[in-house]
């Protein structure tokens, strides 16, 4: 199958199955149950690793470890989205029944940013061969800075299209369902829920800019960095239904996610005198956060401050 075909194969399936699970499986808003979201989570796993099978067939067994070892670090550095998420919800007092809502339009807004993300990164790095080293460089101070900083705060009212959004646009003063907009007296109206879904894609586009780095230290090919992306992006509304209530038993988790960040920027350093192979990163990286994983259900879930936030 030649490479345009497999570009043009893979984001039919995409807009296929998104319009299947947004007009088809989810129409109805619903709080999303544990068993719902076991069930979506696993499929989206099930045929991210079949996928990755085939990119093993076509283009071998190089390019099936990259595919691999990419779509565990987007899938590890999207779980820190869902803490992220969890206060965005808990901020705005978002129903349960319409998160899946809030997160599935999102998603979708979230893909087409990350396509042209990568797009302009895998132009920057075939004409500028200074652009690797220097993504490193973030990803090693990013990294540090997830690991100094003590708690997770989310400042979405400083954000200047946030405050643009909620200054220009007439909102309504409560939520009206599922809706983003509403007609009152003739005129059109966002409603609050309109500028929730406005916050996760900031939050989302804030993320990208340390995870898509981090994926071009593994590989350069741009279908390889876009399809780990893309299956890693489309079971995270599953993940945060089945990983909601548990979040806090994963208190080393940003510990682990830091390290992998910086991890990855060393390599991405150092790789003009040593390069290390993609089994090797694979290894290391989920070494790391089986390391962290483990260490934090042993350590239980954090302690509740009588302020009622965690500590």
């Amino acid at each position: 199958m030649g490479t345009a075909l497999l570009w043009v194969a893979f984001n039919a399936f995409v807009l296929v199955a998104v319009a299947l699970d947004l007009g088809v499986f989810h129409r109805k808003a619903h709080a999303v149950g544990i068993r719902e979201s076991i069930f979506w989570s696993a499929l989206w796993i099930s045929l991210a690793l079949i996928f990755g099978f085939f990119v093993w067939h076509w283009y071998g067994a190089q390019r099936g470890l990259e595919y691999l070892t990419g779509y565990v670090i987007e899938k590890s550095l999207s779980i820190d989205n869902l803490f992220v998420f969890l206060v965005i919800f808990r901020s705005f007092q978002v129903e349960e029944r319409v998160q899946h809502r809030v997160l599935a339009w999102g998603i979708l807004g979230a893909l087409v940013m990350r396509g042209i993300m990568i797009a302009a990164g895998s132009v920057l790095i075939s004409r500028f061969h200074w652009v690797l080293p220097a993504f490193g460089v973030f990803l090693i101070l990013a990294g540090l800075h997830m690991l100094l900083r003590r708690k997770k705060e989310v400042h979405y009212e400083r954000n200047p299209i946030f405050r643009f959004a909620s200054k220009h646009l007439q909102v309504t003063k409560k939520y009206d369902g599922e809706s983003f907009f509403v007609r009152e007296n003739g005129k059109l109206l966002a409603t609050p829920l309109f500028l929730v879904l406005l916050v996760v894609e900031i939050s989302d586009v804030t993320f990208a800019v340390d995870s898509i780095p981090a994926i071009f230290g593994i590989t350069r090919d741009p279908f390889i960095v876009y399809t780990s992306n893309v299956f890693a992006i489309l079971g995270l509304r599953a993940l945060y239904f089945l990983l909601a209530n548990v979040l806090d038993y994963f208190r080393y988790l940003t510990v682990g996610l830091a390290l992998v960040l910086t991890f990855i920027g060393i390599k991405m350093v150092a790789e003009p005198w040593w390069r290390m192979s993609t089994v090797m990163s694979l290894l290391a990286v989920g070494g790391i956060l089986l390391i962290t994983v483990l260490l934090s259900l042993w350590a239980g879930p954090k302690a509740v401050r009588n302020d009622g936030n965690r500590a």
